[in-house]
């Protein structure tokens, strides 16, 4: 007689995955039926289409990878590369919000994320190994510098690609005779310019700029926006900082020493426009009254944490990660011969205290 102070023991019958067969069974349709809806097969009526799927949640069936692979010849998974040192990724909010742009999108056309970090030759031979195996079905690449060898790469293994940022000045744009890479990117110029001119119509005359990293398109945008409106401003009003709080603090250094009038800054991003603050108090300077501040990106864990609360341009950076996701899947669903339009989504000047 079985010891009822023991757990039973487990029926083997539980653990027998649900087979497609028995979710035919269930629906009451043939398993060819079953299988076209799980693989996302068309010409299955919705009726039918509804009773697989109903079928399917009662008995907790999980489509077989490989098989659906096979079937679909999508590995369900795409890539997304950023070439920037690990630091930056983990503790620059921008990357943060554009990745959960891209899971949440992902997410909804059933599709797992695979996250593929670039920060020396190492790893930019790993990331080519494993794009040269086939493992995903696309790529979303950002970030991407002027001396990048990626694009050269993605294009070499003809993987679908979708770039976040404009790639004209990066190399990525495809060569002659071959379609523009499709990407996603803000207004980087149009918002510069409208930061400026807020600058300008506060009547500050010495408006100075901090600029991203002049290898990177959106900085170089960026200072093509300044200078739209302040074509007559001197080299020495511009100075290179590196996207971080650190880099912003060391740019307004040099830019105070370098130019000690100087009345208004319009910083290329909140991280660095955080660090010129804390510069700019260091110097015992007012903000806004001796110097007004204005940065790009709105990244609300920053901007609104500064003293006093940042003004800047907004982007909709969580908005762009879904786009790109969903201009991949256009690229993937229509097929090698059709390139979905790239996307340049507007901006937004927030007004704050700084400025």
């Amino acid at each position: 007689m079985p010891d009822p102070t023991l757990d039973p023991a487990p029926d083997p019958r539980h653990d027998v995955r649900p087979t497609l067969e028995a979710v035919a069974a269930r629906a009451g349709v043939s398993r060819a039926t079953v299988s076209r809806v799980v693989n996302g097969g068309a010409g299955v009526r919705q009726p039918l289409v509804d009773q697989v799927r109903k079928a399917v949640d009662e008995l907790g069936y999980v489509p077989n990878h490989a098989a659906r692979t096979l079937v679909t010849r999508r590995n369900g998974a795409v890539a997304v590369i950023i070439d920037e040192p690990e630091f930056r990724i983990f503790s620059d909010p921008f990357f943060s919000r554009q990745i959960r742009g891209i899971s949440r999108e992902l997410n909804a056309h059933d599709a797992q994320l695979v996250l593929l970090l670039v920060e020396g030759r190492g790893d930019f031979d790993r990331v080519t190994r494993y794009l040269a195996g086939g493992h995903v079905d696309g790529v979303l690449a950002f970030s991407l510098h002027t001396d990048d060898e990626l694009p050269a790469v993605i294009s070499r293994f003809r993987v679908p690609t979708v770039y976040g940022g404009r790639p004209e000045r990066t190399g990525a744009e495809g060569g002659a005779g071959t379609p523009p890479v499709p990407y996603v990117d803000c207004d980087n110029r149009g918002g510069a310019r409208e930061a400026v001119r807020h600058l300008v119509a506060l009547g500050r005359r010495r408006i100075a700029h901090i600029a991203g990293p002049r290898d990177q398109t959106s900085a170089l945008d960026r200072i093509d926006g300044y200078r739209d409106v302040l074509p007559d401003a001197g080299p020495e009003m511009t100075v290179e900082g590196d996207f971080t709080a650190e880099g912003g603090a060391r740019a307004a250094e040099e830019l105070l020493d370098r130019c000690p009038g100087v009345d208004a800054v319009f910083v290329a991003n909140d991280l660095m426009a955080s660090g010129v603050l804390r510069v700019l108090r260091e110097r015992g300077l007012r903000v806004p009254e001796d110097v007004a501040v204005v940065g790009f990106d709105d990244m609300a864990s920053v901007a609104e944490s500064t003293d006093p609360p940042l003004t800047t341009v907004r982007q909709d950076v969580e908005g762009m990660g879904r786009l790109m996701v969903r201009l991949l899947m256009e690229r993937l669903d229509s097929g090698a011969g059709q390139w979905p339009a790239s996307v340049v989504t507007p901006t937004e000047l927030i007004l704050r205290d700084s400025a």
